[in-house]
């Protein structure tokens, strides 16, 4: 890898402490942010000194500043986010039915505009977690798809503002694939599959072949070494698909 110091956010567990773990073995200084300090001293005993744990809430503007001065990063992972409240539209409140706006979405709006305003060095890669439920809608989730979707055009403003300023860091949109291999997405399988009247077991069928963690922190790595890449792709157990504008 070409980049000394990467920022991943929600590295604590699922996607995020899979692209921590291999961006370390692939010789990159991680800072992780989560939450929860305990899970996150955890990833430091697994990981070692190239693993920076800082427990902090990642939609903060504060930190997002702070962390891009003290450790100059020239990658960012924008992973953070928190389970959706699994139910239909009119049963959900206005707070239930926003939850991923308030950390999904906005921790993507502070880090990008972080980056633009400090800014990252040329040739710095921000790489944005969106989701397939931003294409193909999820309406047992609230608003996870459509805050998963205003992520996506974040980045094309960002890639935009970039371009204008000179600024020659690249923007990028992951949308994985629901996957029970994770927490977040055993919830969704349970839901969908309650929903469909058959057991998990026979929903996740459907999701062959299952999109692990690994296969995630590698599709990461993949795009962030890549000065070539599109600007959005889709990851699924059959591995990488550029989205076609």
């Amino acid at each position: 890898m070409s980049h000394q110091t990467a920022v991943v956010t929600g590295a604590s567990r699922g996607f995020g402490r899979a692209i921590a773990t291999a961006l370390v073995a692939a010789g990159t200084n991680v800072v992780g942010i989560a939450r929860d300090k305990q899970e996150l001293l955890a990833v430091r005993d697994e990981l070692g000194d190239a693993f920076i744990p800082v427990a902090a809430d990642a939609t903060d503007e504060t930190l997002a500043r702070n962390v891009i001065r003290e450790h100059r990063p020239t990658l960012l992972v924008l992973n953070a986010g928190v389970v959706p409240h699994m139910a239909p539209v009119h049963e959900q409140t206005w707070e239930t039915f926003s939850r991923n706006w308030h950390v999904d979405t906005r921790h993507v709006f502070t880090w990008t505009g972080a980056a633009l305003r400090e800014p990252l060095a040329p040739d710095s890669v921000v790489l944005a977690m969106s989701s397939g439920a931003a294409l193909a809608g999820s309406p047992l989730s609230g608003g996870y798809a459509s805050a998963k979707a205003a992520i996506r055009y974040i980045r094309g403003y960002a890639a935009d503002e970039s371009k204008r300023a000179g600024l020659d860091i690249r923007f990028v949109a992951l949308l994985p694939q629901l996957t029970p291999t994770t927490g977040l997405g055993t919830i969704g399988v349970a839901g969908y599959a309650a929903r469909q009247g058959v057991e998990p077991a026979t929903f996740v069928q459907n999701l062959q072949p299952i999109l692990t963690p690994d296969q995630v922190a590698k599709a990461v790595l993949d795009l962030a070494a890549d000065s070539d890449s599109a600007p959005e792709y889709q990851v699924d157990g059959a591995g990488l698909r550029a989205l076609v504008p």
